[in-house]
């Protein structure tokens, strides 16, 4: 009121109103102000004058002062176009709930006495001036009206839209009902529900999802991506509260119908993703919106406290990251809008989820809530939105709905009973968090409670069993219960986001067994295998290793298999877009440092998400190699005196690399290498291969991991049978001999080498024909794969990072995804392991390739001349110097 008022809001940062026309166009940010001096109206209840951040007060003289300045000073014959959803929440559903609080003082007898309904004549006038929106065919309203002229008037500047938002139509019924009530003139609840009719005949049939944004006068959806939140969202919201309102059965059934396709396709614990209301199984974007933080209030109102607290914790833990809720953030808890207006959605759900579980956690986090605005948005003149919540620079700008509901929430989380002038359990809150009394839904009843041409799907009526639950009986302040919820959930942000159990599998086994889900899938499970062929889906295996995946939905046994399968492959694509998302690491070096390689012998290998990070201990992990039993390392190691203080060699295959890690760390192995199990694969051909964890905490994973190709592989396993004993160093990348043999006995005839590098170039002119045999020793280890000096160019980044996957996946290849139906691009995903091998021991077999038999002809220990040596150094040096410039 010091800096701003009679303007519609204050301006922080510059100690000024602003003042629609006088400052610097918004666009449609501005259709919100009218000249009404909104936020006073969006104050007006009790709880309205802030001293200091969390100091809301019952300050029911100052209420009753404002009232007085708005009846004095508010005119609502301004030539001005405002929107009609905006000026419906804030500004009508301010004067409704200050007439609210008006008449309940008033009936106390020590406030308000003098009161005569003029709030109430104010909100009938502004209904009047919002009706000529809805004149057209369907009943929807236009986006915007003139205050003074209406729509489509020649002096009117609107009226030539075609679309709206389904919010912007779907959010009246709860003020425009209240009007009709409190003046028994019916004709504004009429317009109401006319709209909310004409959007339910609209919604998608077979999803019963509704899209973003509608055509007005033919009902086309224009924008068919559904979700919970912008420009869907109080849509919802508004359907269960007029149930709750006015008694209105219809209400609960449409809420009903539609939430449960809400958790059918768009709720992905704890996320929820747009999709397509036509193919609901795809996702429709990858990021969500800050506006969503308002259903997990509302899944409290309607009793589904499990997803709840779910969608809650994971925003919390945006918050916890970023101080704030960014206006969108990705699923992988990305910023992707930086802004924040200092929207109070979060601090509603964290009010109701108090309510309704009595746990204090939820009054941690709206401490926490208060400390960020205090800390990074109090400003000299109020609190200023933040223009980016990563550098927490400041916008000029304090909304209205920050006051009417962000410390109304603020206040009510942490006020006692006592600390009440009414019961707050008598009145509802709307969108904007507007009080409307109860006892209205008894009070001029104009209007058929029963939509008698409207058919509602039979769905299973236990879950609407909780729907308006009482808290205390099914929550008796059992902190426990949330938190044993929010547990899996406290580092979702920081580690890959956990998938929740799914809805049919927390009936504890009663019903149908629920379909495959993609983050289980594993290709060489049989059962797996089964399902998928009874979904439609087929499996094709490729030369490389991977698994190609294909849908016809013709070919599944049932049209619910076939939706079951359409749903798994939407789920793969899903996996694979965030696994394209996750950081790669890049490729990790196996050098082989024993007789008689010395380190010329490098072998390009694949990182590990778990285990020692290679990139922070430079100096890596040298030791001899040991096979270990079992081969496939999947249980406990029967040769652990042959392991320990040595680096172990499995297979791939059967189990998780994890468990794999667990295995052999716990036999005393220093570090690990993983070989391909697939014949001939080689990194010269396949994209890098990053071994995931098990879904679970590998914390307890401490030595380093590698994954080598076949190919590679087999050049360890070669050496082993001709030299016995092999010593190799694990690193993040190739290190030159002078750092291998720091410390080390090094070979008298490297030492001479190296004093005689002067004279090389001179030596290797005069000596071709040895240096030809030079060149003809090392290219046998680089025709055998060995060698991977020269990645070629952008190989990693085509690396397969499987760290996306869940745990059942984590020790997997790749499956490329298509749907003949409609066709799903290729994709690196999950690997089916070959069949398993007949004893778990058995050693691999020896590999009898001409390249082998010439990579052993030139292994001999035998001391080669020195000219060849020199050359062979020199190309070494020249090696080293291209894989420290390239990173292998």
């Amino acid at each position: 009121q010091e800096h701003a008022y009679p303007a519609d809001e204050l301006m922080p940062l510059t100690c000024r109103g602003r003042v629609r026309g006088q400052e610097p166009s918004r666009g449609d940010v501005d259709d919100a102000l009218g000249k009404l001096v909104v936020t006073v109206l969006a104050m007006l209840e009790p709880k309205h004058l802030v001293t200091f951040v969390f100091q809301v007060l019952n300050k029911t003289k100052e209420f009753e002062e404002a009232v007085k300045k708005v009846i004095k000073d508010v005119n609502l014959d301004n030539d001005i176009v405002v929107s009609v959803f905006e000026t419906n929440i804030r500004v009508l559903g301010g004067l409704l709930g200050g007439h609210s609080v008006a008449i309940m003082l008033k009936e106390k007898g020590e406030y308000m006495q003098w009161y005569n309904g003029e709030l109430l004549h104010m909100a009938k006038e502004l209904g009047y001036k919002l009706l000529p929106a809805f004149n057209t065919t369907s009943g929807l309203p236009y986006p915007r009206v003139n205050l003074k002229f209406g729509v489509r008037h020649p002096e009117a500047r609107t009226g030539t839209e075609t679309d709206t938002c389904t919010a912007c139509a779907g959010t009246l019924i709860l003020e425009f009902a209240a009007l009709s009530r409190f003046t028994g003139t019916s004709i504004f609840e009429e317009y109401a529900r006319k709209a909310l009719d004409f959007i339910w005949e609209k919604r998608q049939r077979s999803s019963n999802l509704v899209g973003v944004t509608i055509n007005i006068h033919t009902g086309d959806w224009v924008r068919k991506d559904s979700g919970v939140g912008a420009g869907i969202d109080s849509y919802y919201e508004y359907l269960l509260k007029a149930y709750v309102l006015l008694g209105d059965d219809s209400f609960l059934e449409r809420f009903n119908t539609h939430y449960d396709a809400i958790m059918r396709y768009i709720s992905q614990p704890p996320l929820l993703l747009d999709v397509h209301i036509h193919k609901p199984m795809l996702n429709a974007r990858t990021w969500m919106d800050s506006l969503l933080a308002f259903f997990p209030g509302l899944q409290v109102l309607k009793g589904d406290i499990r997803p709840a607290i779910e969608t809650h914790e994971m925003l919390y833990q945006v918050i916890k990251k970023h101080n704030f809720l960014p206006e969108a953030f990705t699923t992988d808890f990305r910023v992707h809008w930086a802004q924040h207006p200092l929207r109070p959605e979060f601090a509603e759900s964290t009010y109701f989820l108090y309510k309704a579980t009595g746990d204090p956690y939820y009054l941690e986090v709206g401490k926490t809530l208060i400390e960020n605005l205090n800390k990074y948005a109090r400003v000299p003149c109020g609190f200023a939105a933040m223009k980016d919540v990563r550098t927490g620079s400041h916008e000029d700008r304090m909304d209205s709905f920050f006051l009417a509901e962000m410390f109304k929430y603020l206040y009510l989380l942490f006020a006692d009973k006592d600390d009440m002038i009414f019961d707050i359990e008598d009145y509802i809150f709307t969108t904007e968090a507007h009080l409307l009394p109860l006892w209205l839904s008894t009070t001029n009843q104009t209007i058929s409670k029963k939509n008698t041409t409207t058919e509602y799907t039979e769905l299973d009526d236990s879950n609407f069993d909780w729907t308006c639950p009482n808290t205390q009986i099914l929550f008796p302040n059992d902190p426990m219960f949330a938190q044993s919820i929010r547990e899996p959930l406290k580092n979702v942000v920081d580690k890959s986001c956990p998938r929740g159990i799914s809805r049919a599998e927390e009936t504890l086994g009663s019903g149908p067994k629920p379909p495959l889900r993609a983050r289980d899938f594993m290709a060489s499970n049989p059962e797996h295998l089964e399902i998928l062929k009874k979904m439609g889906v087929s499996l094709i295996h490729l030369k490389d290793g991977r698994v190609q995946l294909v849908q016809h939905a013709v070919q599944a046994a049932s049209s619910l298999d076939a939706e079951d399968g359409l749903r798994f492959m939407q789920e793969m694509i899903e996996l694979s877009s965030q696994q394209q998302k996750e950081q790669q690491l890049p490729p990790r070096a196996v050098q082989i440092v024993s007789h008689p390689f010395f380190g010329r012998v490098v072998l390009t290998a694949g990182p590990a998400q778990f285990g020692m990070d290679l990139s922070k201990h430079k100096a890596g992990t040298r030791g001899f190699v040991a096979t270990i039993k079992p081969y496939n390392g999947c249980s406990e190691i029967t040769n652990p005196e042959a392991v320990k203080e040595k680096i172990a060699l499995m297979q791939r295959g059967q189990c998780m690399f994890a468990e794999k890690a667990r295995n052999i760390q716990k036999a005393g192995a220093i570090g690990g290498i993983v070989i391909d199990d697939n014949e001939g694969s080689s990194s010269d051909t396949a994209p890098l291969f990053q071994m995931a964890g098990d879904g679970k905490n590998t914390d307890d994973i401490t030595i380093p991991m590698l994954f080598l190709f076949n190919k590679e592989g087999n050049i360890i396993l070669d050496a082993i049978r001709e030299y016995e004993a092999v010593e190799v160093l694990l690193s993040d990348k190739a290190k030159d001999r002078a750092t291998i043999f720091k410390g080390k006995m090094i070979p008298n005839y490297i030492i001479d080498s190296n004093l005689e590098m002067e004279n090389m170039d001179q030596k290797l002119s005069e000596n071709d024909s040895h240096k030809q045999n030079s060149e003809e020793a090392t290219s046998a280890s680089q025709d055998a794969g060995a060698v991977s000096e020269e990645p070629e160019e952008g190989e990693s980044s085509d690396v397969t990072d499987p760290g996306s996957l869940s745990s059942a996946n984590a020790d997997s290849d790749s499956v490329s995804v298509s749907n003949q139906d409609s066709y799903v691009p290729g994709i690196d995903e999950a690997r089916a392991p070959e069949p398993a091998c007949t004893q778990g021991d058995h050693q691999p077999q020896e590999q009898k390739t001409e390249t082998e038999s010439n990579s052993k002809v030139n292994w001999d220990n035998k001391v080669q001349p020195m000219e060849s040596i020199l050359a062979d150094w020199n190309e070494d040096i020249e090696a080293f110097e291209m894989m420290e410039k390239d990173e292998l």
